[in-house]
């Protein structure tokens, strides 16, 4: 269906959205597309076509959000629909992006509004402004919006349910407006808080779910080459640590843990003061430099838990690449400069605490280190999508990610789409460790309280990083490796220009030298036995099985058996008892078969 100005031409852009390419405009500036994407004319048109009050819209990060909704906004001026607009956003930064990127297509935003204000000058046609702001006084922004027929655009509108006096807020400043148009990037929020102008139906069990009017998800922008597919860089390693009782403790990430253990592990691995971290930030500075051969503008970030470890990290990178880091510690205009000056330049790194994870634009950026305590699926979600912005087709984004079993979830379901769920089910959180959000930080909380008071501290004592395995559309590839080996390069060192199905070969190729490699250090060992120190039985048993049991987790995934069956398989060939009662022999057997069969796929 064509859509039609009142003179009857027709809106360029905005019909038969199949004769676009989905990844049209290949490299459009923020906001500025003169053409629309196919999903951005296929969900302008829908629309159009109904001009509702209210319209949820919930588009991966990267897909061109702030396109569509700008082209939105000028529609309806044309038609003589709407006076005046108002842009409600999470950050100042992003009340600024608004304004710069309405200003491309002639839409003039005042983003310097303040309350005090009391009324927005009249050169502009409306103000970008932000959630907080808002919630102070409300009665004021609904003055505004009474002041005529007021277009509303909610940037991540899921911010609108982070209190319940924001909520309430919202809900008075605009209860009145003509047009509300919602967006979003992560239709779901972790708890229960309702987001306002949000539709909520049942579901077959009952659940309250959001209900989205139009939603465009990682998994078909992915397809159309709207973005970017993301290679997770995983890694492991052995944490010490003790504890505020004063007892030594130690775990290996990736291990099966409890979660105060493995809360406790992830802690000291993101303690800059261990080897974990300048290891793995040496890895991700080595994968930015092979992408940059063919990005050569490419740009890398650190998402940090504080300001004071930002700030250690930045020491850390620098001493790695030679050039001075880009540190953004919190949304101040300096912050909102150093952004700008980041995503305008060629400079390699920027670390920064929470600001950077959401709406904020630095295509440039494809490589990241995710070093920081936040767990929910919301704030995964918008943190992987600062690095998947396509620009041309063949780009990658590579996510480094410590083994913790809730971000390996995470990132299995990066595709997996959610709706914002107003009721808990049964079993909420038991058996899906993504939505076990506050784990760590609560952790943290407890831990630091009792520092206080208690008579030991809660320290790191010492961390060291291997590589585990790249996880890329759902698929493992690669086992353990030192880091700075040529093992571990085979993974980070892929080229940075290839297409989603080269990258799945290429991974697959170097999985299979990486084991022919560790055959043939076996076969050396064997035959030129070096003295060594007397290791303990019960060590050389609990290495090989844990060895075995990384390699079932990996033939396993690939195969799509239970591990129990590949274990049965395993005994059954190699003969011997279960993994708990076999000898180091019988556990190397199943090892080494497991190896010829990992390396002939």
């Amino acid at each position: 269906m064509s859509t039609a100005t009142p003179s009857g031409n027709h809106l360029p852009g905005t019909s038969a959205a199949e004769h676009l390419s989905p990844a049209f405009p290949a490299r459009a500036p923020w906001g500025t597309a003169s053409k629309l994407r196919a999903w951005q004319a296929e969900a302008l048109e829908q629309y159009l076509d109904e001009l509702p009050r209210d319209f949820l819209a919930a588009a991966t990060p990267g897909a061109g959000k702030t396109t569509f909704a700008l082209r939105i906004a000028a529609e309806l001026r044309a038609r003589h629909l709407i006076d005046r607009i108002t842009v409600v956003a999470p950050t100042d930064h992003l009340k600024r992006q608004w304004a710069d990127a309405a200003a491309r297509v002639g839409i003039r935003l005042d983003p310097g509004f303040r309350n005090a204000h009391g009324r927005t000058a009249r050169h502009y046609h409306g103000v970008a402004v932000t959630y907080a702001q808002v919630a102070i006084r409300p009665a004021l922004h609904r003055e505004l919006t009474l002041s005529g027929r007021t277009l509303v655009i909610l940037d991540e509108v899921h911010h609108g349910g982070d209190t319940l006096s924001w909520g309430d807020a919202i809900r008075e400043a605009f209860e009145p407006a003509e047009k509300r148009l919602s967006l979003t990037g992560t239709p779901f929020r972790s708890d229960t808080a309702p987001i306002p102008f949000v539709q909520y139906e049942p579901d077959a069990k009952g659940v309250r779910v959001s209900r989205t009017d139009y939603n465009y998800g990682y998994g078909r922008a992915l397809a159309d080459g709207v973005v970017r597919p993301v290679l997770f860089m995983v890694y492991a390693g052995h944490m010490r640590w003790r504890t505020k009782a004063g007892d030594e403790m130690e775990a290996k990430l990736g291990e099966d843990n409890t979660k105060d253990v493995t809360s406790s592990a992830w802690r000291t691995a993101l303690e800059p003061t261990g080897e974990w971290i300048p290891a793995v930030l040496r890895a991700a500075d080595r994968r930015l430099t092979e992408v940059r051969q063919a990005i050569p503008d490419a740009g890398g970030l650190v998402i940090a838990t504080d300001q004071t470890v930002a700030r250690a990290y930045a020491e850390i990178l620098q001493s790695i690449c030679g050039e001075r880091v880009t540190v953004v510690l919190s949304d101040e205009k300096e912050a909102s400069a150093r952004i700008e000056e980041f995503s305008a330049g060629t400079s390699r790194w920027m670390v920064a605490v929470r600001m950077v994870s959401e709406g904020v634009d630095v295509p440039r950026l494809a490589v990241g280190v995710y070093a920081t305590s936040s767990a929910t699926p919301l704030f995964f979600a918008q943190a992987i999508g600062r690095f998947v912005r396509a620009r041309r087709r063949g780009e990658t984004a590579s996510v480094f990610l410590p083994n913790v079993p809730v971000l390996m979830a995470l990132a299995g379901e990066l595709e997996r789409e959610r709706d914002h769920a107003l009721d808990r089910r049964d079993g909420d959180g038991d058996d899906d460790p993504g939505l076990d959000d506050g784990l760590l930080e609560a952790a943290n909380r407890e831990e630091r309280a009792s520092d206080e008071a208690g008579e030991f501290t809660w320290q790191a004592i010492a961390s060291d990083a291997t590589f585990d395995r790249v996880v890329f559309d759902g698929t493992d590839f690669g086992t353990f490796a030192e880091p700075g080996s040529d093992e571990e390069f085979d993974f980070i060192g892929i080229p940075g220009l290839l297409e989603p199905d080269q990258v799945a070969e290429l991974l697959r190729h170097r999985q299979a030298r990486q084991a022919r490699r560790a055959g043939e250090r076996r076969k050396q060992a064997v035959d030129e036995p070096a003295a060594a120190e007397p290791v303990a039985l019960y060590r050389t048993l609990k290495e090989q099985r844990s060895l075995l049991n990384s390699l079932v987790g990996l033939y396993a995934r690939q195969m799509g058996l239970p591990h129990s069956q590949v274990h049965a398989e395993l005994r059954r060939v190699c003969g011997g008892p279960d993994v708990a009662h076999a000898t180091v022999t019988q556990l190397q057997a199943r090892i080494d078969l497991l190896r010829r069969r990992l390396g002939g796929r």
